[in-house]
């Protein structure tokens, strides 16, 4: 799906598209950090950078738990496509990733955040005009204190890989 949207998005013909990758979740809560995992090993990627890096049609954010705070730099920036990366709650096996439209999000169980997905999805749409889609990670344990666990370590890497690879052409 991230590879039909990106060559969707890259025929406008006046620039590359703009995509955001936004991480969201609780570093203290298990495999709950998944997307800030996703987020902050890509930012370390030297094939992937932020924006403040000089890739100006890239964006890397870890939201941490309460992704709502980072409206501000995803306005400036000027999405076409923003990628929620999450834990997200789907009844599946621990560490399956899924690609989620934000319409299907609504009935997931949002972690720990404040604000769940499908809403702060439901206003960059409106607010910015772009597209917005989730990549929901089933976590097996958010105990408080707990790591990461190997299945959803093993989905991280393959998230992060994944975008890496699909976000070298844009």
């Amino acid at each position: 799906m991230l590879n039909q949207t990106l060559r969707r998005l890259k025929q406008q013909p006046d620039r590359p598209p703009r995509v955001a990758i936004v991480g969201i979740g609780h570093e203290l809560r298990g495999d709950d950090a998944a997307g800030g995992v996703v987020a902050r090993t890509l930012q370390r990627n030297h094939t992937v950078n932020s924006a403040a890096s000089g890739h100006d049609n890239l964006l890397v954010i870890d939201a941490g738990p309460v992704p709502e705070n980072c409206t501000g730099p995803l306005r400036r920036f000027g999405p076409d496509l923003v990628l929620l990366v999450d834990a997200a709650q789907m009844d599946e096996a621990p560490g399956a990733v899924r690609w989620l439209a934000w319409q299907e999000t609504e009935g997931l169980s949002a972690s720990t955040h404040t604000l769940p997905p499908y809403v702060l999805a439901s206003y960059l749409t409106g607010e910015l005009s772009c597209d917005v889609a989730l990549i929901g990670i089933q976590p097996a344990d958010t105990s408080f204190g707990g790591p990461l666990t190997p299945p959803v370590e093993q989905a991280v890497a393959v998230v992060v890989q994944t975008l890496a690879e699909a976000l070298r052409s844009v």
